[in-house]
């Protein structure tokens, strides 16, 4: 070795070079994006059987052959409360499309049936809206919190997920996609 510093230096070039690719690989790539999409995104979408604020049940079945939104939320939730005129503006212009349901389910099974029937009477939300007593759906839907939303085909598909907030816009995406998958 004539000029072990020379050496050195390319070896740590070439080190930088091999990070630097990497990196390069690398960008645009979040590694958290799969923790924003449901496990169920292209499945067939859990089975679920639960009560209704109106008495009834609504359940996977019941909404089979339809294009379904499911949206988990609670009434004290900041995020879901910012949502809600985007939920209203987007059921106001589908609730008479007979091939759509909405159903909204409630995330927390501590909250009492009377606090959330005096909310959805206080906000007019007229779509149909589930309890989830032992927070059973929440478990088999891998919620991670709410507001979460999951658009369904008709032939029981499982076409979008996304957690947060949602606009009226990208309700009108979830419904497209449901309506159009398969």
């Amino acid at each position: 070795m004539k000029h072990p510093a020379r050496w050195i230096a390319l070896a740590f070039a070439s080190v930088v070079v091999v990070f630097g690719v990497v990196l390069a690989l690398n960008v645009g790539t979040d590694p958290q994006s799969e923790s924003q999409q449901s496990p169920f995104l292209g499945k067939a979408v859990p089975s679920f059987n639960l009560p209704t604020l109106d008495g009834g049940k609504v359940s996977n079945v019941s909404t089979a052959g339809k294009a379904v939104i499911i949206n988990f939320w609670n009434t004290w939730c900041t995020p879901c409360r910012q949502e809600l005129p985007e939920l209203q503006q987007f059921y106001d212009q589908h609730k008479t499309d007979t091939d759509f349901v909405m159903v909204g389910i409630v995330r927390d099974p501590q909250e009492s049936t009377k606090a959330i029937r005096a909310y959805v009477n206080d906000h007019g939300m007229e779509w149909t809206l589930a309890l989830d007593p032992g927070d059973r759906a929440a478990l088999d839907f891998a919620t991670r919190g709410q507001p979460e939303t999951l658009a369904v085909s008709p032939q029981g598909v499982v076409a979008a997920s996304k957690y947060g907030p949602m606009s009226a816009a990208d309700l009108e995406g979830f419904l497209a996609a449901a309506r159009a998958y398969g």
